[in-house]
């Protein structure tokens, strides 16, 4: 019987055919040869009834028979609102078989983050993960199914119905099926994707394949379809005109013949003018009016099941209908007998083809009506609200409390199992209800809150509304003010955040309150490049921080805050480390969705300025292992992974620095153009790869990104201006670099940020005007060499001294080059060291010095291949043959012998170890400690169970 289904369709079965064997590791079919498991996507496209359920029936029983494990889905047309409805069907059958312990085992972090996506389990308290971080939750259950119960077999039928978070999240996985023991296998209409799903449609299949189209059936395969179910005796000319009236479709074929056979018809000749009335009755109008005939309660009970759509639960079919259980099972009996629904415990159509036309075939304000009955029974029977929210979408506004109190709930449901796409349209049909007067500003927030990551402008209209309304609860303002607050400044509006923030401390009564906006407005103002009296600001919050004990949370971000703005203005380093520590007792909370994770960064960004870059990192750490706990891989990961690099920078550390700007650009990437953290990690990674050397790269990097002017309004570390002018120096064009850096001096000098160690524009513009204006070059050094003694850090005065070197004369650069080296020497900065070395060994061999030049020169080598300088590493080999001198060959070592892969798995186990705090105490060098940390955990893998051994035989 399948044989026959499945007509003129061999070349199909042969290619999936070929796929599955492929999946499998088994040799194509006539080949003895096994070949290397390789997945891939399968696409089948083609017009409604031409086979596609029926092939991809038959891939999942091929696929079984192979062993391969079979993941089902099915789109269906009243469930494409229902956020991951297809995503639950491939996943959930495998995972519900866990018990809740083996299943958190088995999922481990990711639990909270997919399992309320997945049904598994409801959704927990706090902030939902963003849509990056569900799909990567996502992506890792699918990879481990795959790779855990390999070969697998992923079979999504109907997919232009598919939910767009669902469909949305496979396009995106599906090419890396191929690096797995995966093949997917998906169908659908071509003429009725949505627009969502164009990305889809561009999937390449396996090896570049297009998608497999489908065609109509040929005239001898229709008539070998109407023999095979009718009988032989069926003549030509009846079978021609079957293939002529369904048009080679073989659904229409089938459903002909099953009306020739239960009209009694003779299959000849002198039956075949009435062909074509009944392949109308099989579809369409002719579909309906045939249901008609069968009763009006038979009818209902269609209409009921067409309205819930798939998997169809009987006895709430019956409910919806407003029938008896006993009048009920005789209408889907009859239903079954005349090939309307098939199934017993579970009803579906036919065919999609029927369902659709029995939908729309229900009057308009019946339809409206039996939405209404769904949404009712399904919560009635508790299936909760979100079940429900589909079927009060479709019902007409009518004032209804309890309609708008499901729709919130179905949309907090949604938003926190990380869909606010759907969440956003529950809360817009809970408005138009409306909901009652003094729940409307609730519901505004509430919707502009469920829009803040995909639509920022839209979220400001809202909540800017939900302001203008009356309201009971002043938490509910208080709310709505930090979030418009928050959403102004993260798309770069910061002067409305601060206004905003300003304005509602006004109006508040709450002595702690109105600390809290306070804070809030002095965090947007910190980031502001446009704040009219930045110096007036700075003394109003250290006066303030200066007497807040550091009780609660509001307290704890203001101080840090004013660590912070010490950073900027030179402030004695020890000042900004004595208020981040204070900050820090009591702790910050870096994934807090209603005061966000800027404070916290400062903080450890003021660990990093002041030397003391381990502590950065550990906060660094700490942060990111928050953000990946709450599933925020989207912008906020971007910026740990980013400053993360950026510390490894300033530590000299290129390699790993350059590895961790591009994951952070990455994730940028998949947030959006032109977005902060894109800006964060564009500045970083040039600033990185301008030290190791790679200037045309860097250019390269900016021009594909647009980066450049008009910068941001918000304030960036580093200051992208002053980036732009280093990579505009660093590429030969002097002049447009002075004027960049000249600028951003007019911009930040005013604001009092004069920290050369944040933002060392006037070390590069006395470079830039060293050759024209070399007085006004030695003077911006000797401004910036102030500012670095007065901020006290080693690596700050050491960079200072060694600009000022570069513009000085002759004779004067071997004595402050060596002041340089031997302030650098006492601080992390690695590369800054390594370069003050190679200059002052250039500088000695200038002044005849060879014996000095070549000690610092070698020393300067050795530090340029550690950190990564390429470039640095050619100008001390070219100065050292220049004094005559040969590069001494380098040793190899155990580094040298491992993977990059292994020695950043090293590295990693080694940064996890407080080694600023083991220096300390044993009165020794961090990066001495660190060293020995990496040889060790590079000795014996990162496994701390060989730890012991390994340091008694590490020299």
């Amino acid at each position: 019987m399948r044989e026959e289904r499945l007509l003129e369709r061999e070349a199909e079965l042969s290619a999936i055919d070929d796929a599955l064997r492929e999946v499998a590791g088994l040799p194509r079919s006539g080949s003895g040869r096994p070949r290397v498991r390789r997945g891939g996507l399968v696409a089948v496209a083609g017009h409604a009834g031409l086979g596609k359920t029926t092939l991809l029936a038959e891939t999942r029983t091929r696929a079984a028979a192979l062993g391969c494990t079979v993941l089902f889905a099915r789109g269906g047309d009243q469930e494409q609102r229902v956020a991951f409805h297809v995503a639950r069907q491939l996943l959930q059958p495998q995972l519900a078989r866990y018990g809740d312990d083996e299943l958190h085992d088995t999922l481990g972090g990711w639990y909270g983050i997919v399992g309320p996506a997945l049904g598994l389990c409801a959704p927990a308290g706090g902030a939902p993960p963003d849509p990056q971080g569900l799909a990567d939750g996502l992506d890792w259950v699918l990879t481990y199914l795959a790779t855990h119960r390999a070969p697998l077999v992923l079979v999504l039928d109907d997919a232009h119905w598919a939910d767009p978070q669902s469909l949305g999240w496979l396009t995106a996985f599906a090419p890396r099926a191929e690096e797995l023991p995966m093949l997917v296998v998906a169908a659908y209409r071509p003429e009725e994707l949505p627009e969502y799903a164009e990305s889809f449609r561009g999937l390449p299949g396996r090896a570049g394949h297009r998608p497999i189209g489908l065609d109509p059936l040929t005239a001898p395969a229709i008539a070998d379809l109407v023999r095979v179910r009718i009988g032989p005796g069926a003549d030509d000319a009846f079978c021609r005109e079957c293939w002529a009236v369904t048009a080679g479709n073989p659904f229409e074929a089938v459903e002909l013949t099953a009306k020739v056979r239960d009209r009694g018809l003779r299959p000849d000749e002198s039956s075949a003018h009435l062909l074509r009335d009944l392949a109308a009755a099989a579809k369409g109008s002719g579909l309906v009016r045939r249901l008609e005939r069968l009763g009006a309660s038979t009818v209902r009970y269609a209409w009921a099941c067409a309205v819930l759509g798939t998997e169809i639960s009987p006895t709430l079919a019956a409910h919806v209908a407003g029938l008896g259980q006993e009048e009920a099972a005789d209408a889907a009996d009859r239903l079954r007998e005349f090939r309307i629904l098939a199934g017993s415990d579970v009803l579906e159509f036919v065919h999609p083809l029927i369902a659709t036309a029995v939908y729309r075939a229900i009057p308009d304000a019946v339809r409206v009506a039996l939405h209404g009955q769904a949404a009712w029974a399904l919560v009635d029977q508790g299936l909760g609200p979100s079940a429900a929210a589909r079927h009060l979408l479709e019902t007409h506004p009518e004032g209804d409390p309890w309609v708008v109190t499901q729709l919130r709930e179905a949309a907090r449901e949604t938003l926190r199992a990380g869909a606010p796409e759907a969440a956003r349209s529950y809360l817009s049909r809970a408005l138009r209800e409306p909901p009652p007067l003094e729940d409307r500003a609730a519901v505004l927030y509430e919707l502009g809150c469920s829009s803040t990551l995909t639509e920022p402008a839209t979220t400001v209209n809202h909540l800017r509304s939900a302001l203008d309304e009356p309201y009971s609860d002043p938490e509910l303002r208080h709310a709505i003010i930090y979030r418009l607050s928050q959403t102004l400044a993260h798309s770069d509006r910061l002067g409305e955040a601060s206004a905003v923030v300003a304005e509602g401390s006004r109006t508040v009564s709450d002595a702690r309150t109105r600390l809290r906006m306070r804070a809030e407005q002095f965090m947007w103002d910190a980031f502001r490049s446009d704040e009219p009296d930045s110096p007036a600001r700075s003394r109003r919050l250290a006066r303030l921080a200066d007497r807040l004990p550091g009780r609660d949370l509001t307290e704890r971000y203001i101080i840090g805050l004013r660590a912070w703005d010490a950073t900027l203005r030179a402030e004695p380093a020890d000042v900004a480390v004595r208020q981040a520590e204070r900050a820090l007792c009591g702790g910050l909370n870096w994934a807090d969705e209603e005061r966000g994770f800027e404070v916290p960064v400062l903080v450890a960004l003021a660990f990093m300025y002041a030397d003391r870059p381990g502590r950065a990192e550990e906060l660094f750490a700490d942060g990111i292992a928050a953000f990946e706990r709450a599933g925020w891989r989207g912008a906020h990961l971007s910026f740990g992974y980013t400053l993360l690099g950026y510390v490894r920078y300033r530590r000299g550390r290129l390699h790993e620095a350059e590895d961790f700007a591009r994951d952070g650009l990455r994730l940028a990437d998949r947030v959006g153009r032109g977005t902060p953290a894109q800006w964060y990690a564009l500045a970083i990674l040039i600033e990185i790869l301008l030290a190791r050397g790679r200037p045309r790269e860097a250019a390269r990097l900016a021009e594909s990104y647009d980066f450049g002017e008009p910068f941001p309004a918000a304030v960036t570390f580093p200051d992208a201006q002053t980036v732009y002018g280093e990579l505009l120096l660093a590429t030969g064009r002097t002049e447009e670099a002075a004027v960049q850096l000249a600028a951003a001096g007019r911009r930040l000098s005013p604001r009092g940020i004069r920290n050369p160690s944040w933002c060392p524009w006037q070390l590069h513009l006395a470079r830039a005007r060293a050759h024209d204006n070399p007085d006004e070059a030695l003077r911006q050094a000797h401004e910036a060499m102030a500012q670095a003694r007065r901020y006290g850090t080693a690596s700050a005065i050491g960079q200072a001294l060694r600009v000022t070197a570069q513009v000085s004369c002759p004779a004067e650069r071997p004595k402050l080059l060596q002041e340089a080296v031997d302030q650098l020497e006492r601080s992390p900065a690695g590369y800054e060291l390594a370069v003050a070395l190679v200059e002052h060994g250039a500088a000695l061999r200038a002044a005849g010095r060879m014996r000095e030049a070549a000690e610092q020169l070698y020393r300067g080598l050795d530090g340029a291949l550690t950190c990564g300088a390429e470039a640095l590493a050619e100008r001390a080999q070219s100065e050292l043959a220049a004094a005559g001198l040969r590069p001494r060959r380098l040793r190899a070592t155990d580094t040298d012998a491992l993977s990059s892969r292994e020695r950043a798995a090293a590295d990693r186990a080694a940064r996890a170890v407080p080694a600023q705090r083991i220096a300390e105490e044993l009165g020794t060098d961090e990066r001495a400690v660190e060293l020995l940390l990496s040889a060790v955990y590079r000795k014996v893998g990162t496994d701390a169970a060989g730890l012991p051994e390994a340091l008694r035989s590490t020299p």
